[in-house]
């Protein structure tokens, strides 16, 4: 029998209004961030077309937003730590609601990668402080449901940029993908200005100085990881390696400097507690197969099944609609039946889309492809509020940002991965130098080999969360060093 809630009794009913007015800002923050992650990737056709660039230049307006994003999330949420997470995140949602703008009348697509990449950095500050900003904004004992709504807003953001931008490229064009962030960027301003907390700057936190270096480092190893994963139109030679080499080099210098730095961007004493570590790598693999639905689903459907834009965002809205009715009940059974077990529950489930996308849309077409989202996508639910909840739920209040930035970090690797990696996957596996141009047939190809190699991802995040759970009994998350 559950026990009544006797903490909030003498709490005045305007005070829960502002909360429940403060957590729909940062929901409608998380949905903006998530929405600019997806809502590109079904305008890549177009955008080759509009632009008449191959498919491996039109993929950085994808990747620039995810690269301005993975380099920074770690480092916004220590710099909120400093300044202050609610004034930072006004400046982040300000900055990725002009980026929107300015994506939206970009003449040049050079243009319009450079204004994604600051729609990125706005975005990477909004990622990180509105996880940050939820234990200064709901009761404790709600912070899980809280927290799973930011988790389910996520999702929803993610699965419905390419139904939301199919439709409005068929209807206004592929400009009005951007400018529709304009307004919700502004009614989120207003949002947090006028109901989040002016706290979020904590006394105890290390002050000492920004690492510079360490991001530095870290955004030269995404960057040329993500340039090893497209130059060369899908075919790896000397360049390729070269990049690849430039990416360790750069990545192992990272560490050594994390090592040596009095205020580091990740303290790698952190990786050491299985608990964080293993949900760290299993958020990778788990995002960059989702990506790999975002990327190459659009693909599939125009070139394989021959579906008009309108037609991908109709087919494509089922991810959307499944997460919103899945989300909320996602977080319940978290509740109920403990999110390590949950954890493995939706490892399984998305194993098992990951297949059903590798054969069913071969077999019967567009409700094969509907058929097997609808058995990924309850499952990414089920895993992102486990696993979130999993790694959130001892945090210390000295430690929000950094931990926040750091989950964060590793589901934006995994889109970076998918975008490029699964990307490169299914160029080759489709074997078409520019795959906007490859017979139907090949592309059908692609789509089950690639989905082939995601269902081994998730089998190897599945053998990571049953190891995890002998190595984490017992386990906290380490507090911070100071």
């Amino acid at each position: 029998m559950s026990k009544p809630n006797t903490a909030k009794k003498d709490e005045p009913v305007e005070d829960r209004a502002s909360s429940r007015w403060a957590l729909a800002g940062l929901s409608l923050t998380i949905l903006l961030s998530s929405l600019g992650t997806s809502i590109a990737n079904v305008a890549l056709p177009t955008l080759a077309v509009a632009f008449a660039a191959p498919f491996q230049q039109v993929q950085w307006i994808v990747l620039a937003y995810l690269l301005a994003i993975t380099t920074l999330i770690v480092s916004v949420g220590r710099l909120g730590d400093i300044v202050g997470r609610r004034r930072l995140l006004i400046t982040g949602i300000a900055l990725f609601t002009a980026a929107s703008a300015l994506s939206g009348v970009a003449p040049t697509l050079w243009l319009l990668i450079a204004a994604r990449a600051a729609q990125g950095i706005g975005a990477a500050i909004m990622m990180a402080l509105a996880m940050a900003l939820v234990g200064e904004t709901v009761p404790k004992e709600k912070t899980g449901s809280a927290m799973g709504l930011l988790g389910t807003m996520s999702a929803i953001g993610t699965a419905l940029g390419p139904s939301l931008g199919g439709i409005l490229i068929a209807g206004a064009g592929w400009r009005t993908i951007f400018l529709i962030m304009v307004p919700l960027g502004i009614l989120n301003i207003l949002l947090a200005h006028r109901f989040l907390s002016g706290q979020g700057r904590s006394a105890k936190i290390d002050c000492d100085g920004f690492d510079g270096l360490g991001t530095l480092l870290l955004g030269v190893t995404l960057a040329a990881y993500a340039l090893a994963m497209t130059a060369g139109r899908g075919h790896f030679d000397r360049l390729n390696m070269g990049l690849l080499a430039a990416a360790a080099l750069a990545g192992a210098l990272f560490v050594l400097a994390e090592a040596r730095v009095a205020s580091p961007l990740i303290r790698l004493a952190a990786f050491r507690n299985p608990v964080l570590s293993t949900s760290l790598a299993m958020n990778a693999l788990v995002s960059t197969v989702m990506m790999a639905t975002l990327v190459v689903g659009p693909f599939y459907l125009s070139h394989a099944l021959g579906l008009d834009a309108t037609l991908v965002g109709i087919v494509m809205a089922a991810g959307p609609i499944i997460s919103a009715l899945s989300g909320i009940p996602a977080g319940r059974v978290v509740d109920r039946w403990g999110a390590a077990s949950v954890v493995i529950a939706g490892l399984i489930v998305i194993a098992g889309g990951a297949i059903a996308l590798s054969v069913l849309p071969s077999i019967f077409g567009v409700a094969g492809y509907i058929a097997a989202i609808a058995v990924l996508t309850p499952g990414y639910q089920l895993f992102q509020a486990a696993n979130n909840t999993t790694v959130m739920m001892d945090v210390h209040p000295d430690q929000r940002g950094v931990v926040s930035g750091m989950l964060n970090l590793s589901r934006n690797v995994g889109l970076v991965t998918g975008a490029s990696v699964m990307a490169a996957v299914f160029a080759v596996a489709s074997a078409a130098p520019d795959i906007t141009a490859a017979p139907a047939d090949d592309v059908a190809t692609g789509m089950r080999i690639t989905f082939a190699v995601a269902a081994v991802l998730i089998v190897i995040a599945l053998a990571i969360a049953v190891g995890s759970r002998v190595l984490a009994k017992g386990a906290v998350l380490p507090r911070t060093a100071s």
